[in-house]
């Protein structure tokens, strides 16, 4: 990948944030997969099973769509600090979202996430230090939302993506250790007349992201998301729901090449990508298959609109990743405090994960 050509400490610690981040069972096929880090405690807490639900201010991040079937006005915030099981205090992900209803028009909102890794060391080809830097990433969203009929929503969002691994290049390259891209994320809820809803995403769909030059450059981690809510039963004061999501990357990264098929250097196929608008079929048939979807299965059950439990379980078995989520909320007139816990397993570096969110109505 690009960000190897930078510093060592910098290169091992978004490595490993990396490696383990749960929803991407090969993120060495791709750059920037901070973008799939799922954010907001409530959908945390459910197994990472939120896209047939997605009816807060979270939904333009888990499926736009979502915000068609909402009104008022939103904010939302969450924080957690990354990879607790190693104790790099210095890593965090926030997330900021935003929705507002547009009467006649639909529901607008959007997002900015970012993601901290930390300060390092730069240092030249004999070890000696030349002073610090920050590795960062960040990306801002614009949804919107708007049904098509009484059951069937559609949604949109527009991002821009920015990565700053290092403030210049290693050694004598030239260019700079950042790199922005543009994407795309589409989205569709359904409601059936059996008290279940269907949602279906596909996001991050843009142009390969460059640090150096376009010849390293990495595509996004382009992610096809479907799920399943099923309402058990819903009254004044009691509310009971159980999802399921399944995940898969939609990026195939090295090919077995021909001699000059398309005029590519058949040494180099790791590297060779397949295009977007061809990866997304073709990561379906690539040796990994179905194999590498991670799934998610969740419950959420609410006393009174005031107290709500939750709890889920997700599994990556290409990752050879489990866990099970724990999650709670607390509402207080026009406040919602969300808290999620983790489950990695004992020594895992994901165990212990925290997220918490406040949501703010207006």
């Amino acid at each position: 990948m690009s960000f190897t050509q930078y510093t060592k400490t910098a290169a091992v610690i978004l490595f490993l944030a990396i490696a383990v981040s749960q929803l991407t069972s090969r993120p060495s096929e791709a750059g920037v997969v901070f973008l799939t880090i799922s954010p907001g405690a409530r959908p945390t807490g459910m197994g990472d099973s939120f896209v047939a639900i997605a009816d807060d201010a979270t939904a333009s991040w888990w499926n736009p769509a979502g915000l068609a079937r909402q009104s008022g006005r939103e904010l939302t915030f969450m924080h957690a600090n990354w990879l607790p099981g190693f104790n790099l205090n210095d890593m965090y992900y926030d997330f900021l979202a935003y929705k507002q209803e547009i009467p006649g028009l639909g529901v607008v909102g959007g997002h900015i996430t970012y993601f901290y890794l930390g300060e390092q060391t730069r240092t030249d080809e004999y070890g000696v230090e030349l002073g610090t830097f920050r590795t960062y990433e960040t990306a801002v969203s614009l949804s919107y939302g708007t049904d098509l009929s009484d059951n069937l929503f559609i949604g949109l969002n527009s991002k821009f993506i920015y990565s700053h691994l290092s403030d210049s290049g290693a050694g004598n390259e030239k260019g700079s250790g950042t790199g922005h891209s543009m994407a795309l994320d589409l989205g569709m809820l359904y409601q059936t007349e059996y008290d279940i809803d269907i949602g279906v995403t596909i996001t991050n769909l843009g142009p390969k992201i460059s640090y150096i030059d376009y010849e390293q450059a990495d595509p996004l981690p382009t992610t096809f998301r479907a799920g399943l809510a099923y309402y058990l039963f819903y009254d004044d004061f009691n509310s009971l729901v159980l999802t399921g999501d399944m995940t898969k990357l939609l990026v195939r990264k090295g090919k077995d090449l021909d001699e000059g098929e398309d005029g590519i250097d058949t040494s180099d196929e790791w590297n060779y990508t397949d295009p977007i608008w061809t990866a997304v079929f073709t990561s379906w048939t690539d040796e990994d298959g179905v194999k590498d979807i991670v799934y998610g299965l969740g419950a959420e059950y609410w006393y009174n609109k005031m107290i709500s439990l939750r709890m889920g379980f997700w599994n990556d078995d290409m990752g050879d990743i489990s866990a099970t989520t724990y999650g709670t909320s607390l509402r207080y007139d026009s406040y919602i405090f969300d808290f999620s816990y983790l489950d990695a397993g004992k020594g895992h570096p994901l165990t212990d994960t925290m997220r918490f969110s406040l949501n703010i109505g207006f």
